[in-house]
């Protein structure tokens, strides 16, 4: 499974995550980070990834709920908990995440820290360059906050 987050100053931040078993299918699709997909391209991958994945979940926080989390936390501290919603609705034993703390490491125990299990946690900066897995979730959120 995969998180990615997706959003610009301005908007709601997007998360989403993708369960696989493997990366084949995703390679075949020749998936990639969505910034470097096309619209047209996001929107069909988009399709074909939600018919592939064993699962998915996509996590919106509109900009209002996002100005009155920060009045009590950092936005990084807003991923982290919004990551972990979704780790806990798809369950996976193994995750990848794009991580949004400048400490890699730090990203992934914050988010093991409110999990009632413990999955491994590969957190990684541009995970969405580097894993299909990690490009499929980003372009799930990229396409639904589109």
């Amino acid at each position: 499974m995969f998180l990615s987050p997706k959003g610009p100053v301005i908007g709601p931040l997007v998360i989403a995550g993708v369960a696989f078993t493997d990366d084949k299918k995703l390679m075949e699709l020749k998936v990639r980070d969505s910034k470097k997909c096309s619209p047209k391209r996001r929107e069909n991958l988009a399709k074909q990834i939600k018919e592939i994945a064993l699962n998915y979940e996509i996590l919106v926080i509109p900009a209002s709920a996002i100005d009155d989390m920060r009045k009590v936390m950092t936005l990084n501290e807003i991923e982290v908990n919004a990551f972990i919603k979704v780790i806990k609705k798809l369950k996976p034993e193994l995750c990848y995440v794009d991580s949004a703390d400048v400490n890699e490491e730090r990203f992934a125990n914050d988010i093991l820290s409110g999990l009632n299990y413990k999955p491994t946690i590969i957190s990684k900066h541009k995970a969405d360059d580097i894993y299909p897995v990690v490009s499929a979730a980003s372009i799930l959120a990229k396409t639904k906050r589109d």
